[in-house]
């Protein structure tokens, strides 16, 4: 199982309704499309000498096939799981199985700051790190944090 930086991708995966960022509430969300955070952590994972598999879906089955397949194939995964960070369990499970693997957990907004049930979290149950608040730079810590803790030094082990 691939756990460098230099031999395999951080796997950044988004949850329901982030394929409309830069459309919908710009008020919360701001003005930067999903493929800007793209291209924002591609050049921060190339800063460290990685890559990024950058990928979206509205629907939560999806969302654990690709966690299972980073669990293999990942050094890896950054996750902005959207609504599904208030619901599901499935998700958590999944990562629950990636042992070892680095999780972080990434909001662009504060969701502290925001309606009660978004205050919960069952992904930040198995995440390394939570980053809420910091707009869409919060993909670029969360990217800066993997690469950390599984930099081109990193082995199995």
């Amino acid at each position: 199982m691939p756990r460098s930086l230099a031999n395999a991708p951080i796997m950044i995966l988004n949850g329901p309704n982030l394929n409309l960022l830069g459309r919908r509430q710009p008020e919360i969300y701001g003005s930067d499309t999903l493929a800007d955070v793209e291209a924002m952590c591609a050049g921060a994972a190339a800063a460290h000498g990685g890559t990024v598999d950058f990928r979206q879906s509205n629907h939560e089955g999806e969302l654990v096939d690709w966690i299972h397949e980073a669990r293999l194939h990942h050094c890896g995964i950054v996750i902005n799981p959207g609504a599904y960070s208030h619901t599901s369990v499935a998700i958590l499970d999944a990562l629950n199985a990636c042992d070892g693997l680095p999780v972080l957990e990434v909001h662009i907004s504060n969701i502290h700051r925001r309606e009660s049930f978004r205050h919960h979290s069952y992904v930040s149950l198995r995440a390394d790190g939570v980053i809420a608040g910091c707009g869409v730079q919060g993909y670029v810590f969360a990217v800066e944090r993997v690469a950390a803790l599984a930099g081109p030094g990193k082995t199995d082990a």
